[in-house]
């Protein structure tokens, strides 16, 4: 009989899960490409190139879709479970909310487990390809969009501007094509007609020119004389190299060593690395000072204060007049190179203090995201078998709801974090402490069959308690 529970249970959820599961990727990848809108259109990217772009994003958001899928799919689960009686059924033959709760736990289990095998290995990897893809994107030039009655100054050394373009794309009339240099005038091809036509490997531009004049003046701007010449022609051939509007390939190496890119194995080494910044930048100051303070050299644990000590209470006393003037040049000179030795490591200490942060942040936001599938679940299972409510609508509500309270606390701790507010321990597992102790509340109140969010409950509650009306005399 527990077999054909589980099963039966197993079946509710599976469905909505993958449903839910790629809704929330879609939604999400919907969201970077609403913020990046502006830096991918109009480049003239290929389809491959997109899908690229597509499939890096879709696996680096895949850690927040996860969680989300887990806690919407199991209210809708033990939402109709509630709401076709089912749930009534299987308590009234004895058996408890927990145990009917097993298989849902035991699969949110390996879902963590495979969340965090993904957080690991593959988001990574993604993040380096995504942001190598992202940065090529966003430094390569508008693609070729020659406009009538426009200059276009996109490819470098030249502005090219047409009257007039043919509905084929490819006659024009009135060219001007200005040649940008380093001499003295920029030369200037105008013509009264010409074709245009691109490689098909999309690297070179060819324009034949047809009745036109070519000005150019030779000179520098050493020697002021200068050559001026006018060439008129029936045909010209100009070719624009057009490599630099083509999509460039970083190496991913530029990336590779962001704590982001990295797996636990690399963020360990890499954090026991930047833990020695205290003894590595008291041994660096000291060496550095030390030139600049020579009395330190002269103190140890062996100097006696002399018998005959007179104390002094000013520096004129023991320093004549005639060398006060360069001894305090001489300390002012000291204390200054002193001073901006120090301010100097201490933005480097506080750089890679806070490189260490951002370290320890990734660690702990790899097993964060991973446990909080779990968290959810704990949320969601209770939660439907309160409201009682299948569907898409109310689940989608409560769902919604958590969630957000999920995402804005695993924001905060990040920026506290960052900020040096909170611990990496406190700040990244701030949501898991808010919301597991929510999780265990709900459990309890499923247990009781809790009345908390029926508001028939609260409607008899609240005519318990309105005052009666005085019955007429």
């Amino acid at each position: 009989m527990f077999k054909k529970l589980d099963i039966l249970i197993l079946k509710a959820f599976i469905g909505p899960f993958i449903a839910t599961f790629f809704i929330t990727l879609f939604v999400l990848v919907l969201q970077f490409f609403w913020l990046y809108i502006d830096d991918i259109v109009g480049k003239g990217l290929d389809l491959f190139t997109i899908g690229q772009l597509i499939s890096y994003v879709a696996a680096t958001v895949v850690p927040l879709a996860l969680p989300l899928a887990i806690l919407l799919s199991s209210i809708m689960t033990f939402g109709n479970l509630g709401e076709t009686f089912e749930l009534v059924a299987i308590k009234s033959a004895g058996i408890s909310l927990l145990r009917f709760m097993r298989p849902l736990l035991v699969v949110s289990i390996l879902i963590c487990g495979v969340a965090f095998l993904f957080n690991n290995y593959i988001i990574p990897v993604s993040n380096l390809r995504l942001n190598r893809l992202k940065y090529d994107i966003i430094n390569k030039k508008p693609a070729f969009d020659l406009r009538e009655g426009a200059f276009y100054t996109t490819l470098p050394g030249y502005a090219i501007k047409v009257g007039k373009k043919e509905k084929d794309d490819s006659t024009l009339t009135d060219i001007i094509i200005f040649e940008k240099d380093r001499t003295l005038q920029d030369n200037i091809i105008i013509a009264k007609k010409g074709i245009m036509k691109v490689s098909a490997d999309k690297r070179f531009l060819e324009f034949k020119l047809l009745d036109g004049w070519r000005y150019a003046e030779r000179g520098s701007r050493v020697n002021l004389n200068s050559e001026y010449i006018r060439l008129g022609f029936k045909e010209f051939k100009k070719v624009f190299d057009m490599s630099s509007l083509q999509l460039g390939k970083t190496e991913d190496s530029l990336f590779k060593d962001n704590y982001q890119m990295l797996s636990v194995r690399q963020l360990n080494v890499a954090i026991d690395s930047l833990s020695r910044i205290n003894d590595v930048f008291r041994k660096k100051t000291n060496t550095e000072i030390s030139p600049y303070v020579t009395f330190v050299k002269q103190i140890d644990t062996g100097w006696v204060q002399p018998a005959r000590f007179t104390k002094v209470d000013s520096l004129n006393q023991i320093i004549p007049d005639s060398a006060f003037t360069q001894a305090n040049e001489r300390v002012v000179s000291q204390l200054s190179i002193v001073k901006s030795t120090l301010d100097i490591n201490k933005t480097d200490f506080e750089n890679r203090s806070k490189n260490l942060r951002f370290h320890k942040m990734a660690w702990h936001e790899k097993f964060t995201l991973s446990i909080a599938c779990l968290v959810l679940f704990l949320i969601g299972a209770p939660l439907g078998s309160i409201i009682r409510k299948g569907g898409i609508g109310t689940p989608l509500v409560f769902a919604v709801v958590f969630f957000v309270i999920f995402f804005l606390l695993n924001n905060f701790g990040k920026k506290f974090v960052k900020e040096d507010v909170m611990l990496p321990i406190t700040g990244m597992w701030m949501a898991t402490y808010v919301l597991l102790p929510i999780g265990f509340f709900l459990i309890i109140k499923a247990l009781n069959d809790s009345q908390l969010f029926n508001k028939e409950f609260y409607h008899r509650l609240f005519r318990r308690f309105r005052p009666k009306k005085a019955e007429p005399q």
